[in-house]
């Protein structure tokens, strides 16, 4: 009996779509150990081991652009726009390549977050698509007009054509699909425990004054780290590497740890609008500080959910980068509703998977 083999398309925007996508693969490969899980993405293969901690084939390859952005709020729409072109242009060779490395490997099924061109390679292969988001790029790129309706009408082609989409919580309506399966927040738990993180790095503030700054893969350029100054009694951590060095900053180089790690430690997360941080922080019931961003129709999606479902506040990018950061004294709004949502994201895509892939051996 063939080893069943799943072919997993990442899009090419940032870490949040890898994370969530490797978060889903983790539990497949814990519920069926004897599958095959191949990542196709350009995310580094270093995030991917912090979340599937077991093997699978990395596959770098760019299906789509996402946004070309300089950090986590400043997007380039013209580059995007060139970006976009040049795959269009190589489109027929991408989809042939592909084609070629899942029928040599036997591929069962492909699942997709949420690079369009997955659909027609995998159309193409004769097996079906899967996808998961809350959101598609058709949606993004219909909100910018111009040159971007024209690509917003071409990918809304492709998702219609997807066999199965399970949409996930904080999504737009993503009406290009027509068989959609809603599911429950997605997401890692903690690999370490409270005391494992309080030995290794000498946390010893109460979890009240110890704030964790997670801005994604990108990062934010221009942090106000000197507003850390009038918090000395705070502990705050960091992912990014080249924040200054100060007494109440922790900076965390090792690629072993993610941010969720370090959520249970702390009283709220800073964060931009990024569905991967928001979802892991709902599931650990964490408050969160949340930036706005303009331009990008997902952000007021995300921020809706959280100020439904989650203890939050909401900053402007002025608030943030020109304030004093007051907001830290100051307790967060309660959520709106009085229901949470269910976490269960994981497991509902891992089951439907892995019941699909032994029916076909």
């Amino acid at each position: 009996m063939s080893r069943p083999v799943l072919y997993i398309a990442i899009t090419s925007h940032g870490f949040g779509h890898a994370a969530r996508a490797a978060s889903v693969a983790r539990k497949i490969k814990q519920l069926f150990p004897d599958i095959l899980l191949v990542l196709v993405t350009t995310a580094p293969r270093w995030l991917l081991e912090a979340y599937i901690k077991a093997d699978f084939i990395y596959r770098p390859r760019t299906f789509d652009v996402g946004v070309i952005q300089s950090d986590s709020l400043t997007m380039d729409k013209a580059a995007t726009l060139e970006k976009w072109q040049h795959i269009h242009d190589r489109q027929n060779s991408i989809i042939a390549s592909e084609v070629n490395f899942i029928r040599t490997n036997r591929v069962g099924l492909v699942l997709a977050d949420i690079p369009p061109l997955a659909v027609p390679i995998a159309k193409a292969a004769g097996i079906p698509c899967w996808m998961m988001s809350n959101f598609g790029w058709d949606f993004i790129y219909k909100d910018w007009g111009g040159e971007f309706t024209e690509i917003a009408d071409r990918i809304r082609e492709y998702y219609s054509k997807c066999d199965r989409l399970f949409r996930l919580p904080m999504h737009e309506p993503m009406s290009a699909f027509s068989n959609i399966t809603d599911v429950g927040l997605t997401g890692a738990n903690p690999h370490y425990s409270k005391t494992e993180l309080q030995n290794d790095f000498n946390l010893t503030k109460p979890k009240e004054k110890t704030i964790l700054l997670t801005f994604g893969g990108l990062g934010l350029q221009a942090i106000p780290y000197n507003n850390l100054n009038k918090f000395p009694d705070w502990q705050f951590i960091t992912f990014d590497r080249f924040a200054p060095d100060l007494p109440n900053l922790l900076k965390v180089e090792d690629s072993r740890y993610r941010p969720v790690d370090f959520m249970p430690l702390c009283d709220r997360i800073v964060s931009k609008p990024g569905y991967s941080t928001f979802s892991e922080t709902l599931s650990l019931g964490k408050p969160i500080v949340s930036l706005t961003r303009e331009g990008f129709a997902e952000a007021s999606v995300l921020i809706a959910g959280i100020q439904n479902y989650a203890y939050h506040q909401i900053l402007t990018p002025e608030e943030f980068f020109s304030g004093n950061w007051d907001f830290l004294l100051q307790n967060p709004r309660s959520p709106q509703q009085n229901s949470s949502l269910p976490a269960d994201g994981c497991e509902i895509i891992a089951r439907a998977v892995i019941e699909y892939l032994q029916s076909k051996t």
